[in-house]
This record gives C-alpha cells, sequence and structure tokens, in this order.
C-alpha cells in the first residue's frame, strides 16, 4: 500500500519543516506550499489524501483555500493549524468542513492522532457512499 499523501500549507518556514519532519518521519508524503496562489496553482494538478492548512497565510487566508477545495469536491480532511486563530476562526472554519482546527506549536503526537483519525473518517465515509451505491445498484 502506498503512503498517503498529506499538503501543508504554511508560511512560516520553521514550522513547515518541523510538521514535514514529523510527516515524513510518520511514514506519510508531504507535498508543502508557502502561500496560497502556489497552493492554487498546484492543487489543479496533484491532489492530496489530506491537508493542513494555515489560517493566515501572506496572500490569502486558509479558510477560503478550504473553501475552494470543497467547491472541487475535493473530500479529502482539512486540518486548519493556526499561531494566533480565534474561536470565530475555528468556528468558520468548522462550518466550513474543517476535520480540526489546531493551535500552533503543533504536539507531535496529538498532530499525529488528528490526522489519522481524519484519514480513517475520510476512509469511511468512501466505504460507506461505495456501499450506497451498490446497495442502490441491487
Amino acid at each position: 500500500m502506498s503512503s498517503k499523501k498529506i499538503w501543508i500549507v504554511d508560511d512560516e518556514v520553521n514550522v513547515g519543516a518541523s510538521l514535514r519532519l514529523v510527516l515524513e518521519g510518520a511514514g506519510y508524503d508531504v507535498l508543502m506550499c508557502r502561500t496560497a496562489a502556489e497552493f492554487r496553482a498546484r492543487a489543479a494538478r496533484s491532489r492530496a489524501d489530506a491537508y493542513l492548512l494555515d489560517v493566515r497565510l501572506p496572500d490569502g487566508s486558509g479558510i477560503d483555500l478550504l473553501h475552494n477545495l470543497r467547491q472541487m469536491d475535493n473530500q479529502a480532511p482539512v486540518i486548519m493549524i493556526s499561531g494566533h486563530g480565534t474561536i470565530a476562526d475555528a468556528v468558520t472554519a468548522t462550518r466550513a468542513g474543517a476535520f480540526d482546527f489546531l493551535e500552533k506549536p503543533l504536539g507531535r503526537d496529538r498532530l499525529l492522532l488528528v490526522l489519522k483519525n481524519a484519514l480513517e473518517q475520510a476512509a469511511l465515509q468512501q466505504e460507506n457512499a461505495r456501499l450506497r451505491e451498490l446497495v442502490g445498484e441491487g
């Protein structure tokens, strides 16, 4: 089985490097972007199994990127991350379909647990949809 592809969009170089080390150490393939524009340009060509999106980017909002992903009918789980997010940001992100909202600095164990749970939930939803299609056809 191939490893899961995780996309990180965060403008903080040190945070991105730390996240990459943690996720690659756990066996994930990692793609990285530092701006919303870079993500939009690359996301059309390559999808991921899950996304870690910073709420505040130099050229936009991670919440806007979440909306873009949902408009593309991309059901991969999105975990929002922020060093200075507000309760309003968390509520907005959750309502827009984010799986979770994590505050920086991100703890390794918590990050890996939330990501594991997000990927498992996504897999269950896909299996559920597949089974519904089978029942509908039968």
